[in-house]
């Protein structure tokens, strides 16, 4: 089974605690064909993906959004996030959610340590049960 992660490299020590999180599950599982896609942003996150989508069994979207003075980050949570919906349903294959929304800095980094809460891992282990059941 060949894996895709898309990271966004938007903030770049989240996304590598979450990326270095989910390779380390996947490859504990036994998925060696992982291919890593760096993005600049969350917001380009689906569209990487919908270029690629027949050429994986599975995707891992991964990065970060934090909330800053304007409305920005509501509308760039919402589109991301319904884009990888839509393209996990349109095509049926697994999409793992792995882009953080936080309200600042500290929430993302305790939520990408890899020696506390990592969320890379978090959505790897529900990507690797999704293709367990296929």
């Amino acid at each position: 089974m060949k894996i895709c992660i898309v990271v966004s490299d938007y903030y770049k020590e989240i996304s590598d605690n979450l990326l270095k999180g989910s390779i380390k599950e996947l490859k504990k599982n036994g998925y060696k064909k992982i291919m890593i896609k760096k993005v600049s942003g969350a917001f380009e996150i689906p569209i990487t993906i919908s270029q690629n989508i027949k050429k994986f069994h599975a995707f891992i979207a991964l990065g970060c959004i934090i909330k800053g003075q304007t409305d920005h980050y509501y509308f760039i949570s919402q589109a991301v996030t319904n884009g990888l919906m839509d393209l996990s349903i349109k095509f049926k294959k697994p999409v793992g959610f792995g882009v953080l929304t936080c309200k600042n800095l500290k929430q993302a980094k305790f939520r990408a340590s890899l020696s506390k809460k990592n969320k890379g891992r978090e959505v790897a282990l529900g990507v690797i049960s999704i293709l367990k059941n296929k």
